[in-house]
């Protein structure tokens, strides 16, 4: 039988060694919990530190990335943020983040074009009118210009015709930036004219220079005539509107393999490297144009040169720098657009100038003979064939004919000794046969009057003062003409 004291004993131990394990337990279970707690801090902590960084970056990408990204499509040369830490780029987030902007950039582009094609149909419509209006306002000044004879009231009218193109000018330019069509319909025309009355739009027409290469009759087909007047207009309004009051803008046309350049050089200031970048982009007329593009107030001349290089196959380039110091444009026509009209039908106007080319002569037939030398004079050497009963008179470029000196009569058989034919002089140009026969003219009416002549004989003038008078004055009358003319 087992004593008491043993078994008090027995169970003391047993629940000292229950004591022990619980104890220990608790302990396990105090220490796991603080680990817990600790490790639940450390996330709470994390997670704040995310949730931080997150809104930072939310804010960054409100207040920075996105208002750059929406002016980045106007402005591609902008640089867009990137996020605010970067270890983010990569990450889901940064992903998410990116697709943000590039969603935006969409959504603006689209908006964009959609109010600006608005804003062109709208000044479309009020171009059209005013052209009309101006277009009507030309026929009543121009009907004017035929009733009256008055010449002060003629100038006068003169000024506001000039006035009233280049308002119709400005008109235009605008109507094609918006996408309208050039809005006239013209004839195939010689490339001199067309250039001419690009030129004649503009103030300040009088400082440009043109120099004409081209072989006679060169011609544009009829669709290309309008747009090559307004490309040289615009051309021309820039390189005026660069340069000082007091240069020269030089354009000169030029045959090509391809077809037909008009260069044009100013001596003005010139553009920066971004500038000219800029102009290139404008005038090819790759890229869609927007009146947001063109500034405040929009500069509309390149943009028109870009619209109308791109419907009409036409280039421009105005990349490289001109000799004088400013800028070269150059206006390319391809062969395709280029025509033939005869020069003798249908002259140029009055006011182009003269190409500096001369026609070839036609080589002789090889059955006739060599035309006898004529006879050398004072005034220039002349052809002394007749011309055959009626056979038309030859023509010069000019589409005028040229007059025929009447040969001299045969002299009598055996009246003197051959003559010898001595030295060939110099031909002289009509300018200076003009001066020497006006030096003539005055020398021998000084003569008459020295030796007591009778006034009526030295008042009565030759019958060759008498051409040259009248030459004189319709040389004259004709530059008057082409200045105004000009000007209109």
């Amino acid at each position: 039988m087992i004593e008491l004291p043993d078994l008090v004993a027995g169970g003391l131990a047993a629940g000292t060694l229950s004591a022990l394990a619980l104890g220990g337990g608790l302990l396990r279970l105090r220490r796991q919990q603080a680990r817990q707690r600790a490790e639940t801090a450390a996330l709470r902590t994390q997670l704040e530190g995310s949730s931080r960084a997150f809104t930072a970056e939310v804010e960054h990408l409100a207040a920075r990335r996105v208002p750059a990204a929406a002016q980045q499509v106007a402005h591609p040369h902008l640089a867009v943020p990137g996020p605010l830490q970067p270890l983010t780029a990569g990450t889901p987030l940064g992903i998410a983040l990116e697709n943000v902007l590039l969603a935006l950039r969409s959504e603006v582009a689209s908006q964009r074009t959609r109010v600006d094609a608005a804003a062109q149909a709208g000044m479309r419509g009020a171009t059209r009118e005013i052209q009309a209006a101006l277009y009507r306002l030309q026929d009543a000044l121009r009907q004017l210009q035929q009733r009256y004879d008055d010449p002060e009231l003629a100038q006068t009218l003169f000024r506001l015709d000039h006035e009233n193109e280049q308002s119709l000018r400005r008109a235009q330019v605008a109507a094609v930036v918006c996408g309208a069509w050039v809005g006239l319909a013209r004839e195939e025309s010689h490339l001199v004219d067309a250039v001419t009355g690009g030129q004649a739009r503009l103030a300040g027409y009088q400082r440009v220079e043109v120099h004409n290469h081209l072989e006679p009759g060169t011609a544009l087909v009829s669709h290309a005539v309008e747009p090559v007047a307004i490309i040289v207009a615009e051309l021309l309004d820039n390189a005026l509107r660069h340069s000082a009051p007091d240069t020269e803008v030089v354009v000169s046309l030029e045959h090509v393999h391809h077809g037909v350049c008009v260069t044009v050089d100013d001596a003005g200031l010139g553009m920066t490297r971004d500038e000219r970048d800029r102009a290139q982009r404008l005038v090819a007329g790759d890229t869609p144009i927007l009146l947001t593009d063109l500034g405040d107030p929009p500069r509309m001349g390149l943009a028109a040169i870009g619209r109308l290089t791109r419907q009409f196959d036409l280039a421009v380039d105005v990349s490289s720098a001109s000799p004088y110091g400013g800028v070269r444009a150059v206006l390319r026509v391809g062969s395709h657009l280029l025509s033939r009209l005869d020069p003798a039908d249908r002259p140029p106007a009055p006011s182009a100038p003269r190409t500096t080319r001369r026609s070839a002569p036609a080589a002789p037939a090889p059955a006739q003979a060599p035309p006898a030398p004529a006879p050398a004079h004072a005034y220039g050497t002349e052809d002394a064939v007749p011309d055959a009963p009626g056979h038309r008179a030859p023509t010069d470029e000019d589409g005028l004919p040229q007059r025929r000196r009447r040969p001299r009569p045969a002299a009598v058989a055996g009246a003197g000794p051959p003559t010898v034919p001595g030295p060939t002089r110099p031909v002289r140009r009509p300018e200076e046969a003009a001066a020497a026969l006006g030096a003539l003219q005055t020398g021998t009416a000084a003569a008459r009057a020295g030796t007591g002549a009778a006034p009526g004989d030295a008042a009565r003038p030759t019958a060759r003062d008498t051409q040259h008078t009248d030459h004189t004055h319709h040389t004259d009358h004709t530059h008057h003409t082409d200045h105004e003319g000009g000007a209109a």
